[in-house]
């Protein structure tokens, strides 16, 4: 017989390939015949004007996941809220432990301008082949603006 948890198991296993079988055999069977307008933004009845590909900022995700580590922080603070005084002292010492490194994270990405919204993008100078530098100054002269000189002995 299976041990306490084998029957959930096997019922994952089997459900799993299950959707893998079924997935490969629609796979398999469906019609395949991409045409133009079918391969085309769907635009809600409208004739589609570019592509469907937008680029979104970045600053979303790091707002989405400061977002996150916080409603995380707050479901860990209501229970022990609840049972504060049973657990008296230590789960205080412990929970402030918790909230302090939290809060130095908010201070950290605070101190690297993550959360200032409009924050300038450095622009990138490119390099054409054959024509030269379009927006700016070559790629390479910024470091070779660093790098000190040589020192050359000619006495030798």
């Amino acid at each position: 017989m299976l041990p306490e948890f084998g029957n959930v198991l096997l019922f994952f296993v089997i459900g799993a390939l299950f959707v893998a079988i079924a997935l490969f055999a629609a796979k398999l069977i469906r019609p395949h015949r991409p045409n133009a307008i079918k391969l085309s933004t769907y635009e809600c009845g409208e004739i589609p004007i570019g592509t469907a590909r937008v680029q979104f900022n970045n600053r979303f995700y790091i707002i989405g996941l400061m977002f996150l580590i916080f409603e995380v922080e707050i479901l860990l603070l209501f229970p022990w809220a609840m049972v504060f005084k049973e657990l008296g002292w230590v789960a205080f010492g412990a929970m402030f432990v918790f909230v302090f490194l939290i809060f130095i994270g908010f201070a950290y990405e605070l101190g690297k301008g993550q959360l200032k919204w409009d924050k300038p993008v450095p622009a990138v100078p490119r390099y054409v082949e054959g024509i030269g530098v379009v927006d700016g100054e070559h790629p390479d002269m910024g470091l070779s603006a660093m790098m000190p000189e040589p020192e050359m002995d000619v006495t030798k």
